[in-house]
């Protein structure tokens, strides 16, 4: 098996590496005589179609019988409220100098004796789509959440008899399975915005206070991407598809951007039928460094529903919906309103099915890593030939938050902000990351490029032009030139968007832009001495700054 779920009992040992405090506590929690299990999506589809928060539409689901879903299984919608997107002020990671594992390991026994007040409901699904790599991940969420305990079943692969079989044959790794206790109901005065506790290193989290669900999603994937990291894979938030041809070699790309950055769109782009193409997944798997294989995380996408109207063909592969409105159509029945009139970030857990060209992995290696950035003072796409700079430039990936998350304090949404491989969710040290990265530029020779899916000096580019882009990039059609005096970057000339380095606002604007990458790597520096940066990595950004003096 690929995790360690049962163990002989001369090896449940203080010294085991697989324990720890923090794993120990929340693990015994699962055992406890307020936990019921629910081991198949049917039984939790029942629970949640009576739950007091479930609206039933008289929308029905497709693909019921492959889902392991009621024939008759509809669209279920549960709203959660004023907080609609993660919150990322509410995680901590034991590890990390400024977390004090004692105080938190207080906080979770706390949580976890007032839990037995109520009933929880428990179940496991596998994480990656491989026997290359699988791991088990068991969630317990209370009655009352039976909504999030669905949604997770139809998110990740539930163990089905099919996937029992596989999983006995998958890669064995020295890791104890993952396990997520979650409690919205519990909350603790020193963490008004929630608290999500992670102990990466043995696979275990807590997410208390908060009952949205993409902290459940991305608190399993955090603690997959850490264990495929320890296990020679680059750990990859992005989307990626192959373009596939009969006289020449197969194109992989990988394409790294937050939630609304456009990776979801280039990903499951058709391309007018131009090429023939697969499609891995758009938000979470996993690259082997030993051979550039990719592995697919999750069965199915947990996707934003303001691009997708009511009644038009997408939606019919929605499956549980959240922070979204319901209204009557014609015929009386309950149907969606889909665009984010109710609030900024309506979701939908949507199957598989949705992509008729759909793989769970991809065995040709990866040929081009795409970094998805909001900059102004780049043009559509730039090209990198230096392995250095390609992972400096995904290390200080510049972006603009979205919906998807839930913002703390005085922050400003449209501000440039760094997001480090557009990876909110690294639970090791981002040196390691940058390693591995820098590994498929120079060890396996991956083409670098940077889109630019906002503006360009005022101007929007649309998602047709990095269309485009990708389809020139597959047919090797673009003229690139010199970025001006910058050493190892081009860029493909736009009438609409040209590039004039004769410019001195524009000079001076795409300095600026340097420069805060520079400052953040300083300032990242200085909140994390334990786990310094390559030099290279400033030594590269103030090289391209001087060069534009």
């Amino acid at each position: 098996m690929s995790t360690i779920g049962n163990y002989a009992e001369k090896d449940i040992r203080k010294a085991n590496p697989i324990f720890s405090q923090i794993r120990t506590t929340v693990e015994s929690a699962f055992y406890g005589n307020n936990m019921v299990a629910v081991n198949d999506i049917a039984t939790a589809y029942e629970l949640a179609k009576v739950a007091p928060e479930t609206t039933v539409t008289d929308l029905p689901i497709s693909h019921t019988d492959e889902l392991g879903l009621p024939a008759d299984a509809v669209m279920l919608v549960n709203n959660h409220g004023r907080v609609i997107g993660r919150t990322a002020a509410a995680r901590r990671r034991i590890g990390d100098a400024d977390v004090d594992q004692a105080k938190f390991a207080g906080i979770l026994r706390d949580a976890i004796f007032a839990g037995t007040e109520q009933q929880f409901y428990k179940t496991n699904v596998v994480v990656g789509l491989d026997e290359d790599f699988m791991v088990t991940a068991h969630l317990a969420v209370p009655e009352g959440y039976e909504n999030n305990l669905l949604s997770y079943m139809l998110n990740f692969q539930p163990l089905n008899q099919t996937y029992q079989a596989r999983y006995a044959q998958s890669k064995p790794y020295a890791e104890g399975d993952i396990f997520i206790y979650a409690d919205p109901n519990f909350h603790h005065p020193d963490f008004p915005d929630g608290l999500a506790l992670f102990d990466a290193q043995h696979n275990v989290a807590a997410i208390l206070g908060m009952r949205y669900f993409g902290e459940l999603k991305k608190s399993t994937l955090t603690l997959a991407w850490a264990t495929a990291h320890r296990h020679g894979y680059v750990a990859c938030h992005g989307g990626e598809k192959a373009f596939h041809f009969d006289d020449r070699p197969d194109q992989v790309f990988a394409m790294f951007g937050l939630s609304g950055s456009g990776k979801s769109t280039l990903t499951h782009a058709k391309h007018g039928g131009r090429f023939k193409t697969t499609v891995l997944h758009d938000d979470a798997f996993v690259i082997s460094r030993e051979n550039g294989s990719s592995v697919a995380l999750e069965p199915a996408y947990f996707d934003k529903t303001n691009d997708y109207p009511s009644g038009t063909d997408e939606t019919k592969y929605f499956m549980t919906l959240m922070n979204v409105g319901v209204t009557l159509n014609e015929a009386g029945k309950k149907v969606l309103v889909t665009e984010d009139l109710r609030n900024g970030n309506g979701r939908t857990i949507k199957s598989r099915y949705a992509s008729a060209n759909r793989v769970d992995k991809e065995e040709a290696p990866i040929n081009a890593v795409f970094w998805i950035m909001k900059d102004d003072s780049l043009p559509p796409v730039v090209r990198i030939t230096d392995p250095t700079l390609a992972a400096t430039f995904g290390a200080t990936l510049a972006t603009k938050r979205s919906s998807a998350e839930n913002l703390v304090g005085n922050v400003d949404r449209n501000a440039l902000v760094i997001e480090p491989f557009a990876d909110p969710f690294r639970a090791y040290p981002l040196a390691e990351d940058y390693a591995d990265f820098k590994s498929l530029f120079a060890d396996r020779h991956v083409d670098c490029y940077i889109l630019n899916t906002g503006y360009y000096n005022g101007k929007k580019i649309p998602k047709e032009v990095t269309l485009g882009i990708l389809e020139d990039i597959v047919n090797q059609k673009i003229n690139w030139q010199d970025f001006g005096p910058l050493e190892h970057l081009s860029y493909a000339p736009f009438a609409d968007f040209p590039v004039d380095f004769a410019d001195t606002n524009y000079l001076a604007m795409l300095k600026t832009r340097l420069q805060i990458r520079l400052d953040w790597v300083a300032k990242y520096e200085a909140n994390h001495q334990q786990y310094p940066l390559p030099k290279e990595i400033s030594s590269s950004l103030a090289d391209l700054i001087s060069a534009l003096e």
